[in-house]
């Protein structure tokens, strides 16, 4: 049901174009008393070929929904989602739903992935919310902005550090400006 909706959203948003990133991978920078989240580290490790956006269109990732911004501050950028891992009713921590980008003067960069996955579809086959290496999804209801059925999901800012933490939805230091 959600793949549909998404599918179905597709054609109805202005695709972004796909630009490739020609800048260095951005520096995360933990404090030296702190070490990344395994699943910090674990999307790291797995994403970090889609540093450039022409590899995840090629892995049949798509730009949806536009650049997303915070209801009061902060951004999420452009969710570059492959519908097929959205449709699949599963998680895996090295293969996420959606690569995140934020858009710059003349392309985009990698700043973190999103885990999804319908809440229908997971409560048929599980008794609790999916988790990730102890890291908890988080439920969007229906109706939601992006007019998607109920819908868990767990944002990792694994490429760009979130001053409010590794795995909030908002990231402080994600900007749409730059479309």
């Amino acid at each position: 049901m959600l793949l549909s909706s998404l599918t179905a959203a597709g054609p109805l948003l202005a695709p972004i174009a796909a630009a490739p990133n020609e800048f260095e991978p951005p520096q995360v920078h933990h404090d030296s008393a702190s070490v990344p989240a395994k699943l910090v580290q674990i999307v790291r490790n797995t994403s970090g070929r889609y540093i450039d956006v022409n590899v995840a269109v090629a892995a049949k990732y798509q730009p949806l929904f536009g650049c997303v911004t915070g209801p009061d501050h902060g951004a999420m950028g452009i969710h570059y989602i492959n519908l097929a891992l959205v449709g699949d009713g599963e998680v895996d921590s090295t293969r996420p739903e959606a690569l995140i980008y934020e858009p710059f003067p003349g392309g985009v960069r990698l700043v973190g992935v999103e885990f999804i996955v319908d809440a229908a579809t997971w409560l048929a086959h599980h008794s609790s919310p999916p988790m990730l290496e102890g890291q908890a999804f988080q439920l969007v209801s229906s109706p939601n902005r992006f007019g998607l059925p109920t819908f868990f999901e767990l944002h990792v800012w694994a490429w760009r550090d979130n001053p409010n933490g590794a795995f909030v939805d908002w990231n402080n230091d994600v900007t749409c400006e730059n479309q």
